[in-house]
């Protein structure tokens, strides 16, 4: 068996050892309740504020605007019902994209089983929201608009200072979701102009099970979980200290590197994208006219199957752009709203490189993949 290549770092991330170092020590020496006023408990809380401050720095943030969750979807859920919950008597419209991660995609709609008006702005075919498309839905009822900072698919990064001012003019809090982006390409709250902004640890080399959700000072906000009112009344439960050790180091480790990260990131995709267009000549790039993440390469090959493709290829870790259900084979939504055929949809591979990820690994990987076009079909078990 060769040994395998990890290319779905879109999905999680290696925890950097770094992170696990901060980690394991508060595991050591940190089991104080961060409330308690012990010695022990005093302990606790430096590491967890020191860890905001650390999270606060990576997005240009203050420290007491930082919340931990317990990752993206937490953090999701949380921006889009903490301002439809604070704004209710204000509105009951919220503005969100078409191709929005379906935390933020179920959190509307179960405000929309409520009563609620969504209104989702389309993209175009490069993967992309027009800003002036967000101006003209927001109304006179409309409390938030959410647009994701960049894709998880696709990689294509969305406008959202633009956005922003857009939502600003009229009014409105605007939230994004920078779950993908964050440790890949500059993220700062003040430059983005937003009033929420969604962290997921495990998309920058922290653990799973971590996350952060920046609220902006005087934002009127609800809070998701109700108890001690820990977090400034903003989320109650006793904080993880070990964990929050990790999500700062890992967005402290982030904003150090994240030049030559950048740089490593776009030079493993683009030698990635170079093997795969000499092998595979009617190569579909989805989204790559526009303005991408470094390391996120989302490709079609034509007349194949992807999902039959990596069944069959040896090794290789990634996903592709259809899911299947029952027998069944779903078409993602983010292709379908670029206006993509379900055809080409099902024929796509997300390959996304890391800091880790190697030359060798790259060129090893197109082999594997040109291979596992002539190999045969495994055989269903019987």
């Amino acid at each position: 068996m060769p040994a395998p290549i990890y290319l779905d770092y879109n999905a999680s991330t290696p925890i950097a050892p770094e992170v696990l170092d901060a980690m394991t020590n508060a595991f050591r020496h940190a089991h104080g309740n961060a409330l308690s006023t012990h010695a022990f408990g005093v302990a606790a809380r430096a590491i967890v504020e020191r860890a905001r401050g650390e999270v606060a720095a990576a997005v240009g943030a203050e420290a007491d605007e930082i919340v931990f969750t317990s990752g993206g979807t937490e953090s999701n859920n949380a921006a889009v019902h903490g301002v439809a919950e604070a704004l209710a008597s204000r509105g009951r419209h919220i503005v969100i994209t078409a191709i929005e991660h379906a935390s933020v995609e179920e959190a509307s709609r179960a405000l929309e089983a409520h009563g609620w008006g969504v209104t989702r702005v389309p993209v175009d075919p490069g993967g992309s929201i027009d800003p002036r498309a967000i101006e003209s839905v927001i109304r006179p009822d409309t409390v938030l608009v959410s647009v994701m900072h960049a894709n998880n698919e696709t990689g294509v990064v969305q406008p959202v200072a633009a956005a922003a001012r857009a939502a600003r003019a009229k009014g409105v809090l605007i939230h994004t979701d920078a779950a993908q982006s964050l440790g890949k390409i500059r993220v700062h709250v003040r430059e983005l102009d937003v009033d929420l902004l969604t962290i997921a640890g495990h998309k920058l080399y922290a653990p799973q099970g971590i996350g952060a959700l920046y609220i902006r000072r005087g934002t009127p906000f609800e809070p998701f979980l109700r108890g001690a009112g820990h977090q400034g009344n903003r989320r109650s439960g006793t904080e993880s200290v070990a964990l929050s050790a990790a999500l700062g180091a890992a967005c402290a480790l982030a904003d150090r590197e994240l030049e030559a990260r950048g740089r490593h990131l776009q030079e493993m995709r683009d030698r990635l994208e170079r093997a795969l267009r000499g092998l595979f000549p009617g190569l579909v790039v989805h989204g790559g006219e526009s303005k991408r993440l470094p390391n996120t390469l989302y490709v079609a090959l034509p007349g194949l199957d992807a999902n039959e493709l990596l069944a069959r290829v040896q090794g290789l870790a990634t996903g592709s752009g259809a899911a299947c259900h029952s027998g069944s084979v779903t078409p993602s939504k983010v292709l379908l709203a670029m206006g993509v055929k379900p055809e080409i949809a099902r024929a796509t591979l997300r390959l996304t490189t890391g800091r880790e990820t190697t030359a060798a690994e790259i060129d090893e990987a197109a082999v594997r993949l040109a291979a596992a076009t002539r190999a045969p079909a495994r055989s269903e078990p019987a």
